[in-house]
């Protein structure tokens, strides 16, 4: 496994996650989804092609693992429609030798209490990568939400040693070194 793909915050979004399928998974060897999946939350517009139930078609028949985190618009409910299971607070992965944590929020984490490589969040829509002390912090911002930015994910190359986010359109808004 070397290609870890991220998103987060697809609120139900269906439109953008087709096109990101469509366009950018197929090299994935893992997904990680940082939270707030199907619904898109009281203080949230509704989301361009808002369809949460084709969301979770799309989801449930993938080819590729996923690994989830709950956010704070997910519901029990949603969990009864995933295949795979929302973990909350914290979800966790060993993927070629590199620890990694997923939350959805990163307000009020003592990130060296983890001792990961890598923690990935969601939550603020907003795309960051930054590194704190020996641990490499990365938001993928959102497919469907975006704050600032255009629609994003991130890819993770554990063979490279890289991380970056891109937009859709497949422009590299953040770049860094694991």
């Amino acid at each position: 496994m070397k290609r870890i793909f991220v998103v987060s915050d697809t609120h139900g979004g269906l439109s953008n996650w087709e096109k990101f399928r469509r366009e950018f998974l197929k090299g994935a060897d893992l997904l990680i989804h940082a939270g707030d999946v199907l619904y898109h939350g009281p203080r949230n517009p509704l989301p361009e092609g808002y369809d949460p139930r084709g969301l979770v078609e799309e989801l449930n028949n993938l080819k590729v693992p996923l690994v989830f985190c709950r956010g704070n618009c997910d519901a029990d409910v949603d969990q009864l429609l995933l295949r795979y299971p929302l973990s909350f607070p914290y979800a966790y992965c060993f993927v070629n030798g590199c620890k990694i944590v997923v939350t959805h929020y990163l307000e009020g984490i003592r990130v060296e209490d983890f001792q990961v490589d890598l923690l990935i969040c969601g939550h603020t829509h907003v795309p960051t990568i930054e590194r704190r002390g020996k641990t490499m912090i990365l938001n993928p911002g959102s497919l469907a939400l975006p704050k600032g930015s255009s629609p994003s994910f991130a890819i993770i190359d554990l063979e490279e040693g890289k991380a970056e986010v891109l937009s859709l359109e497949g422009e590299v808004l953040k770049r860094a070194n694991l």
